[in-house]
């Protein structure tokens, strides 16, 4: 039906989220705000010790810190609107804090998704060419790289939100999610959406797959070169080395095929049942990763444990 017909523009939208659960809603309320208070806790450790502390004054730990701030920024984009959601009874939110929202999240995916393929380039460089790597990796190559993924990253939201939010919104203002999600908001637009979905699917290739495309192939050098290593040792610290960076893209990419490559259910008591699994992988997607991060990185990288010893015990930093 085309909708461009119908009368009132829409200047709010309501935010269907688990309006539908309200029994589910206080139990995630106290889960999501746990995780939250974990996520800063973890990643704003991790800024603190990659910045004081002076053995981490490294490339990797450059990124490190990068990776957490941005963790940071995507969570408190969606995650304080999603527990307001499950504590208001009326779930809206303005155009214009909708139009926000939608672009700090669309940005700090984005940018999320390059930094891990200039973090898998470091550790390329580090483990094939470790002889070069203080002249390849220096503070005049790794800066401009972080600079260029947040910059990227923001012109693509910059980009994909104008282009969302100026369609005309005249109909159904009900999003069927817990933030403002782009694709949720462009079914409810009463317009052509086709320069959005081309737009979407050259954004995906740019900051989704042709990133994916660098980590494999800078992942498969790397296993060449440790296969090689003569000595299971030095096989074994070589792997130590980007265990934790392969370990946050398994959990990060893998978590976004999960949510979207799996197949639709066609039978309507079932797609029900799928919309409120589909909304819950998404919810946790959107703070289990950023809280696994630090996690990941604490358990797997001894430097960043005796950091982070130093920082709980005061120890003083010696440089």
């Amino acid at each position: 039906m085309d909708r461009s017909n119908e009368t009132s523009p829409v200047t709010r939208f309501i935010l269907l989220g688990l309006s539908a659960h309200p029994k589910l809603e206080k139990t995630f309320f106290l889960f999501i705000l746990l995780m939250y208070l974990v996520i800063l806790l973890g990643n704003g450790v991790l800024i603190l010790v990659t910045i004081l502390d002076a053995h981490l004054h490294t490339p990797m730990y450059f990124f490190l810190g990068n990776l957490s701030f941005l963790d940071i920024c995507y969570t408190t984009s969606s995650v304080p609107l999603i527990l307001d959601s499950f504590l208001t009874p009326r779930k809206s939110i303005s155009f214009s804090a909708c139009a926000v929202q939608m672009f700090l999240s669309f940005a700090m995916g984005a940018t999320e998704c390059v930094l891990l393929s200039m973090m898998a380039f470091d550790r390329y460089v580090a483990i094939c060419n470790p002889l070069r790597y203080p002249v390849i990796m220096s503070k005049a190559a790794y800066v401009p790289m972080a600079a260029g993924s947040w910059a990227g990253g923001i012109t693509n939201s910059i980009v994909q939100t104008s282009l969302a939010m100026r369609l005309p919104f005249c109909g159904d203002n009900v999003i069927n999610h817990f933030t403002c999600e782009i694709l949720a908001v462009l079914k409810l637009a009463c317009a052509d959406i086709s320069i959005n979905v081309i737009s979407m699917v050259v954004a995906n290739m740019i900051f989704l797959a042709i990133p994916v495309l660098f980590i494999f192939v800078s992942y498969v050098f790397i296993l060449l070169t440790i296969l090689r290593i003569p000595s299971a040792e030095g096989r074994r610290k070589a792997f130590s080395t980007c265990s934790a960076h392969l370990t946050v893209v398994i959990v990060f990419y893998g978590t976004i095929l999960f949510m979207y490559g799996k197949p639709k259910s066609k039978d309507p008591l079932g797609a029900d049942k799928q919309d409120l699994a589909d909304k819950l992988i998404s919810l946790f997607y959107g703070v289990v990763t950023p809280m696994l991060n630090p996690i990941i990185y604490s358990l797997r990288n001894k430097d960043v444990r005796a950091a982070v010893r130093n920082l709980v015990t005061q120890k003083p930093i010696t440089e």
